[in-house]
């Protein structure tokens, strides 16, 4: 008698940034798709989510989920490859040797880039405007082949530099640039310019950004792959756990404001406030989380410039076991209920 096929759901995913950190996306998605049971309608990321995204699309659209995981697997070795050569972020030889100087946020080569990055700006040290994840990009991806993906929705978030506002930029158009310019850090990188505008980072407007899952897909099911830890305990003291904090708060404060207007929404619906004729009109978001926290909490800013092999597959490890649980402990939850408090998890304050 043959085996029963597993029962298969829609979801969405919502992919952060963070630098050497994407990597642990890399593991969600990783798991995600060898377990098989998930289809994927729509991906909203953001930075290095921007990246994990791009791959899956175009893994999908060139072949099936195993060419996705290989996908994403040789676009991290390339990473990891040019990182080894140019990573700003290296330990130095004693580094290795001596216990007390092992942390990132430590490391001599870090002082000196934070130094070096507050006098420069990359108009100055980088005028030729090389950016080496342009090569890795062109040489895993063909992105004139995700416009033609019809397995999986990319929203691809970027920042106006003049106005502000949030560039979501969607199958049809994304291009290398416009995952460059979601990734575009700009102590590092000059402005990325597409149609006579320029773009930093995602992260700054959206990491990564909600709506266009809620206005451009069917399934109500959401779940936001975390890289930066929304709450610490302890308060930072010294100039590298400041500058640490300071990044996570920036990098999640958009994240928080849709999940307060989610919660409100959801409130309007489930407490019967609306009257009938709006009530087709909004979609009660389920919000499912898979959180780095615990994982990613131990290591500093300085370490999501880190690329080696063995850091990378680390983390992508560690969000394989995270979305394993998930699925284990949340499978038949998708498309019943959500599984994250958001008042609880998101918005809780101290009075």
């Amino acid at each position: 008698m043959a085996a029963k096929k597993p029962k298969r759901k829609k979801i969405n995913l919502a992919l952060q940034g963070g630098g050497s950190h994407g990597a642990f996306g890399w593991g969600v998605l990783d798991a995600f798709l060898e377990d098989g049971r998930l289809d994927i309608e729509g991906i909203s990321a953001t930075s290095a989510g921007a990246i994990n995204a791009a791959a899956v699309a175009y893994g999908l659209t060139i072949g099936d989920r195993a060419k996705a995981r290989e996908v994403l697997h040789d676009i991290w070795s390339r990473i990891s490859e040019w990182g080894n050569w140019l990573s700003p972020i290296r330990r130095l030889p004693w580094e290795y040797v001596w216990p007390n100087a092992s942390a990132y946020e430590e490391a001599v080569s870090f002082s000196l880039f934070e130094t070096f990055t507050n006098a420069f700006s990359p108009y100055q040290f980088n005028p030729a405007n090389i950016n080496p994840l342009r090569k890795v990009l062109e040489k895993t991806i063909e992105a004139e082949k995700i416009g033609a993906c019809d397995s999986v929705k990319l929203f691809i978030t970027a920042t106006n530099v003049r106005t502000g506002a949030a560039r979501v930029f969607e199958n049809e158009n994304v291009t290398i640039d416009a995952i460059l310019a979601s990734a575009c850090l700009p102590d590092l990188f000059q402005a990325v310019e597409i149609d006579g505008h320029a773009y930093w980072d995602g992260g700054y407007t959206g990491n990564p950004a909600l709506w266009p899952l809620y206005n451009g897909t069917t399934t109500r099911d959401i779940c936001v792959v975390h890289i930066n830890p929304i709450e610490r305990p302890e308060i930072p003291k010294t100039p590298y756990d400041i500058t640490n904090r300071m990044n996570e708060i920036t990098f999640n404060a958009a994240l928080l404001g849709e999940m307060r207007a989610i919660a409100f929404v959801r409130k309007l619906i489930n407490e019967d406030w609306l009257k009938d004729e709006y009530k087709k009109k909004l979609k009660d978001i389920f919000v499912h989380a898979i959180r780095a926290d615990e994982g990613l909490k131990e290591y500093s800013v300085a370490s999501k410039f880190q690329t080696d092999w063995l850091f990378l597959t680390a983390l992508r490890d560690v969000g394989r076991a995270s979305a394993e649980l998930w699925l284990k402990n949340h499978y038949d939850d998708i498309g019943v209920r959500p599984t994250v408090n958001i008042h609880e998890e998101y918005l809780r304050r101290v009075a």
